[in-house]
């Protein structure tokens, strides 16, 4: 008799989720499928550039500026087939939905500058959007700034709701060189960085010991 246990280990979803106090859930966003391929593009910040002084040619101003993209495909084929009456109603829509509300003001708050404008408030404060993060596992937790966003819708339903699409996502990583101390993307990225340096130090151990030679 064949037991249905599997040993096999639970796929650990990405996703970007913004965080608003008004509204917790509206921009939670896991992926369906994790994209095959993240592109991340990392550049220096020296002290002084390249025509900095020549006696500190190694000096850093601070982490580098991160850069990524991935793509992130979106289906409804799954639900549509079991009958799932969100996805029959309104195909990927409320997925669609909670990526590009990253980017939206909140509409209390939009309604609430209108207000002060038409009351003769001479300046109005931008509205601040969602602290967003990007999880891709456990040792990736990362605050962001979604930079490039589009989306190819590639199949409808009869009501011409979007069934499948891809989402091409650039992300630029928010360092405690972005936000006030106070603010939890500070502590965020300070622990991001600890636990790469911590897999620096034993990648780096494992590189010495192949070279054969003792540094110490």
């Amino acid at each position: 008799m064949m037991s249905s246990f599997s040993i096999s280990p639970r796929l650990v979803r990405g996703a970007i989720i913004g965080f608003d106090m008004a509204n917790p859930v509206a921009s939670v966003a896991i992926f369906q499928y994790n994209p095959d391929t993240l592109t991340r593009t990392l550049q220096a910040q020296t002290s002084g550039g390249e025509s900095g002084s020549r006696s500190e040619p190694q000096r850093l101003k601070g982490p580098p500026i991160e850069s990524i993209r991935m793509d992130v495909e979106i289906d409804a084929a799954d639900q549509l087939e079991t009958g799932d009456s969100v996805a029959t109603s309104m195909g990927i829509y409320p997925q669609l939905s909670a990526l590009e509300m990253l980017l939206y003001p909140k509409m209390l708050h939009v309604i609430a500058n209108t207000m002060l404008l038409a009351a003769g408030t001479i300046e109005v404060v931008p509205v601040e959007g969602p602290f967003t993060l990007l999880v891709w596992g456990p040792k990736r937790v990362l605050p962001v700034r979604l930079t490039e966003f589009s989306i190819t819708e590639e199949a409808y339903d009869p009501n011409l709701n979007p069934i499948r699409a891809k989402v091409s996502l650039g992300l630029r990583v928010m360092s405690y060189s972005d936000f006030p101390v106070t603010h939890p993307g500070y502590a965020m990225f300070l622990a991001h960085q600890t636990v790469k340096e911590a897999m620096a130090v034993v990648g780096s151990v494992g590189n010495v010991a192949s070279l054969g030679v003792n540094l110490v």
